[in-house]
């Protein structure tokens, strides 16, 4: 074992459905404005133009259960995404092959400085500090393939405090997941490890410290955090 000049930072480990064993991370992909209606919100073309992607950290994945409201932000908003977790990586993956490559899928939440990240948009610079802050992706238990299958359609809902806020269809994206492999694959070399999450519906909006956020996507059960 080599020696380190400090102690190495723990992996980041998933939980996965049916076992004990965790699910090691290595990078998070997160895929912008998949969904028609969202990019129409977010005030973008809905036009089949090329994805576009940015990282979270590793560790902002969270499985804990609970989002505390981060600092430097009054307008904190959700995202519902379905994660796409892989099992093995590669350059140029055909679309055919795609889904070999998949372990599993969970439920997420995107959590969105939306203040911080205006500020960024309007400057023209990186959107990190509304997206990969601390503990801002929330996350449910990993749900192997060998039990869900691939879902390609499938009602996506996310409440506040029991009021919908965001519904569509998995069916809706409009990159499909082996697209979103594939796409990737051709800019970054894919591993073990890495995570896709793989866009939102319309109708994200702020919550406050008290409320409660329910995602549930048909298939794939459902995700209470509550803000804290």
């Amino acid at each position: 074992m080599p020696d380190y000049i400090i102690e190495p930072p723990q992996p980041v480990g998933l939980p996965v459905a049916g076992s004990d064993a965790l699910f090691p991370v290595r990078r998070v992909y997160c895929i912008g404005r998949n969904y028609a209606a969202h990019a129409i919100e977010m005030g973008d073309d809905p036009d089949r133009d090329p994805p576009f992607f940015f990282q979270k950290n590793p560790d902002n994945l969270d499985p804990s259960g609970e989002f505390p409201y981060p600092t430097k932000s009054d307008d904190v908003h959700y995202e519902a995404e379905m994660a796409v977790v892989l099992k093995q990586g590669g350059v140029n993956i055909s679309l055919d092959q795609a889904l070999d490559h998949v372990f599993g899928y969970a439920l997420s939440l995107d959590m969105t400085r939306r203040d911080l990240q205006g500020a960024a948009k309007k400057k023209g610079r990186p959107w990190e500090v509304g997206k990969a802050f601390e503990r801002s992706a929330p996350i449910g238990p990993i749900l192997p393939v060998d039990q869900v299958g691939h879902p390609s359609e499938g009602r996506l809902e996310l409440t506040v405090n029991g009021e919908t806020k965001q519904e569509g269809d998995l069916n809706q994206m409009i990159w499909k997941v082996p697209e979103m492999i594939s796409y990737l694959s051709e800019y970054f070399e894919l591993a073990p490890g890495d995570v896709i999450l793989s866009g939102t519906p319309a109708g994200v909006g702020p919550v406050q410290k008290g409320d409660v956020m329910e995602l549930t996507i048909e298939g794939l059960g459902s995700l209470n955090v509550p803000v804290v």
